[in-house]
């Protein structure tokens, strides 16, 4: 799974709770009813759509959702919330499968949010497209619930489809009351547009508002895009160091380890021409991996990004032989991995691709390239490079344009716009 599916993944699990405005009075048009009759479960649900709104997480949010749940254990909504707490994706699947069995009963908005959010919550999210057109006729029939606007948003955002993530995150602060995380949603917006600077004081402004304890992935690595952005690196390293520090301190390690920050901190190493640093990075997040609670594929997956690292930094170190040997590694670990393995093959083409650039080798660099991640704004931008070794000036400027009108939203675009948008107007 790439870290931009991992991102997903989390940005989706996290907007599911997002919900405290579901209780605001003042919002205009149809909205979903509760079918729990308890005062204490409705109750609890508040407290923990609060805490989420303020970037809270950890085992806290666990805790209450399991209150929710006894509370009323007939609650298809708690029930759906203690599935987006849980610490494994096996977990967190099996637990949802129970709320969607329970929706049967449940009204029809409570019904149809949980069953319409089945492929974003199974198989780790990786068809949460098809999520989009349920929740779509949702909003149409329930306007002024809160809830389905805010996951539409994300999975806008998932999708590339940044302009409509817009409107759904303006809808949800509309309906109200604004929070500080939808704020810090729009501004994601502004950093597709290149207001950098507006989207960093942005984010600066709603980190001020929250509690203490809070660990926002989004300010965090918002702010370390807007620093890629305008090419400050140790600025935008030094976010991700903060968020490593706040993701430890409040215990999140235990349920996912940390591999995904160091991951980023080493992508960032690697492009800027910090090797020894890129490496150490890589190696040191594989670490928190073998001891966690991660399913063996997963553990699985992430040895095979600790080979994809290793490949790509020994490539820019010169170390031709040694990053083949961990490319073959990882078609190996591809071949053998069956049918859920065959997600991985445009990896494989991606660092084959970046291997064979850095050595020379760009027409072998431009076949595997081809192969690759076109929706990804960092495989493209290694495409339009070996179109352009290879003396395709149309191509390669058409590809390079293709990087600047991308509305990726994970960490590729950041890294590779900059050169991209550079090439685009030059050649």
């Amino acid at each position: 799974m790439s870290m931009r599916k991992t991102r997903i993944v989390c940005a989706v699990m996290a907007a599911a709770l997002a919900t405290a405005a579901a209780y605001a009075e003042s919002a205009a048009g149809r909205k979903f009813e509760w079918t729990t009759k308890s005062p204490e479960a409705k109750e609890l649900l508040k407290q923990l759509q609060l805490r989420i709104e303020n970037f809270q997480v950890g085992p806290e949010n666990l805790e209450l959702a399991k209150k929710i749940v006894a509370a009323d254990p007939r609650f298809a909504m708690g029930q759906y919330y203690l599935s987006a707490v849980q610490a494994t994706p096996a977990d967190a699947e099996k637990e949802y499968l129970k709320a969607k069995e329970m929706a049967k009963n449940a009204s029809d908005g409570e019904r149809r949010f949980i069953e319409g959010m089945y492929y974003a919550r199974v198989n780790q999210g990786l068809e949460f497209k098809k999520c989009i057109e349920p929740l779509e006729a949702l909003a149409k029939d329930y306007p002024g619930e809160r809830l389905v606007q805010v996951i539409l948003g994300q999975l806008y955002q998932g999708d590339n489809q940044a302009e409509k993530a817009r409107i759904a995150f303006e809808k949800t602060q509309a309906i109200g009351p604004k929070t500080a995380r939808v704020e810090a949603f729009l501004a994601n917006d502004d950093l597709l547009k290149g207001r950098y600077a507006k989207a960093r004081a942005t984010y600066e402004s709603v980190e001020k508002s929250l509690p203490k304890g809070s660990v926002p992935f989004v300010i965090r690595f918002g702010v370390t895009f807007s620093h890629l952005y305008e090419g400050h690196v140790d600025a935008a390293l030094d976010s991700l160091r903060t968020y490593l520090a706040e993701y430890k301190t409040n215990r999140l390690d235990t349920q996912f380890p940390e591999v995904f920050i160091y991951n980023a901190m080493a992508r960032i190493d690697l492009e800027n021409g910090r090797l020894e640093e890129a490496m150490k990075n890589y190696e040191k997040g594989y670490e928190s991996v073998p001891g966690s609670n991660l399913p063996d594929d997963q553990k699985q997956v992430w040895l095979g990004r600790l080979h994809h690292g290793k490949a790509r930094t020994l490539a820019k170190m010169g170390k031709f032989e040694e990053a083949w040997a961990e490319t073959e590694t990882i078609k190996k670990m591809i071949e053998g991995g069956g049918e859920p393995a065959k997600q991985y093959w445009p990896a494989y083409h991606y660092v084959a691709g970046y291997v064979n650039l850095e050595k020379g080798d760009y027409a072998e660099a431009l076949e595997h390239l081809k192969q690759a991640d076109m929706n990804n704004p960092f495989d493209t931008l290694l495409l339009a490079r070996a179109y352009e070794k290879l003396g395709q000036k149309d191509e390669a400027k058409k590809t390079y344009q293709k990087v600047v009108d991308s509305q990726w939203p994970g960490i590729e675009r950041p890294l590779a716009y900059p050169e991209a948008a550079k090439k685009a107007k030059s050649l």
